[in-house]
């Protein structure tokens, strides 16, 4: 097989979870310009709007669902909503996901007082979050005898990171689940059917850039130092930073790649600190 062919997506139909925050609409934008057909999932129809019209004016074929990934209805009604348009779905990208300031210990906020609602938010949008589509589209998978799901897993699923317990716990799940769900739907299912994740390293978002850096004048915070010293590439990434590696992932190129996390992270993963 060529090069070439080793990575064409043209026409394959993509669903996104999250596809209105900034990392997945950079993922939506690189597989759509490669003629992939996307499917924005998210609960926010701002973020759905916005990045549907960025792809239309692009020339990228999409359609925005609203959708609950915390609600198997909703993402099954979704789903529905996909097959309708397109026909059937290739691969689902598990992007959705986040933090919370009220489930992040510091100063004024000791563990013994993390607010349990805080944290079972956190925990369910990125452990449930992710579990949730997986059962629908999987199915839709299963049936079909082929497809890919990609997650997003996190540096702090390899050693979790100081203040965010929840969440370092939830992206471990979420690790965990895409290694056993590999396996799973191999053995059970079809051996056309692969499961793998990501783990970012750190990305600037509008989620942490200030946690990150100064708002006046752009300097590091003492947790964005921290951060650089122990990155051997010494910065940040991008969003666009993941874009190659999804491509590969989501590609025949990766065809034999299956039940992996992929970090791309500077080499932060690698480095002990000393």
């Amino acid at each position: 097989m060529s090069l070439a062919k080793n990575f064409d997506i043209k026409g394959k139909v993509v669903a996104i979870t999250g596809g209105g925050g900034v990392l997945c609409a950079a993922m939506a934008t690189a597989l759509g310009e490669q003629g992939a057909k996307i499917v924005l999932l998210d609960i926010g129809e701002e973020g759905l709007k916005r990045v549907g019209d960025e792809l239309s004016a692009k020339g990228i074929e999409s359609i925005g669902v609203k959708c609950n990934v915390l609600e198997k209805s909703s993402i099954q009604a979704a789903a529905d909503k996909a097959i309708e348009a397109f026909g059937h779905v290739d691969i689902l990208i598990n992007g959705a996901g986040g933090n919370k300031p009220q489930a992040t210990t510091g100063p004024d906020k000791s563990f013994f007082a993390l607010p349990e609602d805080a944290v079972n938010w956190v925990l369910n949008l990125n452990f449930m979050g992710t579990f949730l589509p997986c059962q629908v589209f999987g199915k839709h998978f299963a049936d079909r005898g082929e497809g890919n799901i990609i997650n997003i897993s996190s540096m702090n699923a390899f050693t979790p990171l100081t203040k965010i317990a929840a969440y370092s716990a939830a992206k471990a799940a979420v690790s965990n689940f895409t290694q056993w769900l590999a396996v799973h739907m191999s053995q059970n299912y079809s051996t056309k059917i692969r499961v793998n994740a990501i783990a970012p390293g750190f990305l600037l978002t509008n989620q942490n850039r200030f946690l990150l850096t100064d708002e006046k004048d752009g300097s590091l915070t003492a947790r964005g130092k921290t951060i650089i010293d122990h990155t051997p590439m010494a910065k940040f990434g991008e969003p666009e930073d993941l874009i190659s590696t999804i491509q590969w992932l989501v590609a025949p190129s990766s065809a034999f790649v299956h039940g992996i996390i992929v970090p791309v992270d500077g080499g932060f993963s690698s480095f002990s600190g000393v």
